[in-house]
């Protein structure tokens, strides 16, 4: 049983919420809540939920030496030795192969893009997270081939603005969780994570400046159709406001409190980043399905 619920916690399900960008096409393309297009964009999440588990605990088990000098991952089962990488390793290893072949079973092109997705994490886990900038380019490409997969396994066409703002967006939060760990780490960063002795928190500040303007306008474009065939997204301009005001508040935290280096974690516990991100999924539903 304790083995269970440490193969669980080494899987983050707090963190399987970024796989929801799977259904971003099938929700903007009208088609979420059509059969058999449901059904099929929620096993696309089911395999992206299960490749990632199997990512994290490759990671945990590459990254252990350093977790173990980490004030708060050194508790994490690996790190802490409770889950012994041969363990860990093998149910990653099955998680892998069934995923793929059940994704090619969905779709051939769904599997190829989800097998992308691996071996990019993959190659992070073990490379590109040592390397400046292709750290978090690599984090933001597995976002934007969550969406890709989720437009391909449902046959559906995904808006070039909203690929755009996607990685950019999530760029960002790349970016500032690198900023976070700068100051949180200090002079033992580069002990934790390789990459950190090649940032400084000045260059992070413009890199987040530069994204963050490229995801507001990104999305705004996006939300106009601009260049784009008319679509279910008429009317998405009245949720831009939300956006901007969402991504203020991320940096707000970030900057003012000092806190947010794990988006993930700062979406549970902020009430009005909550709400923000309640309201900007309800009105979008609202102009895609109920024609408001």
């Amino acid at each position: 049983m304790l083995l269970f619920v440490d193969l669980i916690r080494s899987a983050r399900p707090r963190h399987w919420v970024k796989n929801v960008f799977v259904l971003a096409a099938p929700l903007f393309s009208g088609h979420l809540f059509l059969q058999p297009d449901l059904t099929r964009a929620l096993i696309a999440l089911g395999l992206f939920i299960a490749v990632s588990s199997a990512i994290y605990l490759i990671n945990d088990i590459t990254d252990r030496e350093q977790d173990r000098l980490h004030p708060l991952k050194a508790s994490r089962p690996i790190a802490s030795g409770r889950l012994t990488p041969t363990v860990a390793g093998f149910v990653a290893g099955i998680l892998l192969l069934t995923s793929v072949v059940a994704a090619y079973g969905l779709a051939p092109g769904f599997a190829y893009i989800l097998g992308g997705y691996a071996l990019i994490h993959l190659a992070y886990s073990v490379w590109l997270k040592k390397l400046v900038l292709l750290d978090v380019l690599a984090i933001a490409a597995g976002f934007l081939l969550r969406a890709i997969g989720g437009a391909v396994a449902v046959d559906v066409m995904i808006s070039t603005w909203f690929v755009l703002c996607t990685f950019t967006l999530t760029l960002l939060l790349a970016t500032v969780k690198r900023r976070q760990e700068l100051i949180e780490l200090g002079e033992s960063a580069s002990q934790h994570r390789h990459a950190l002795e090649g940032y400084d928190v000045a260059y992070l500040d413009q890199v987040v400046s530069i994204l963050t303007a490229a995801s507001i306008v990104c999305y705004a474009l996006y939300a106009v159709g601009i260049g784009e065939s008319a679509s279910a997204q008429e009317h998405m301009e009245w949720t831009v406001p939300l956006v901007i005001y969402g991504i203020l508040r991320y940096l707000y935290i970030v900057r003012r409190l000092d806190i947010g280096g794990d988006p993930t974690a700062l979406l549970w516990r902020d009430r009005p980043l909550q709400l923000t991100v309640l309201l900007w999924g309800a009105l979008s539903s609202g102009l895609i399905y109920a024609g408001i």
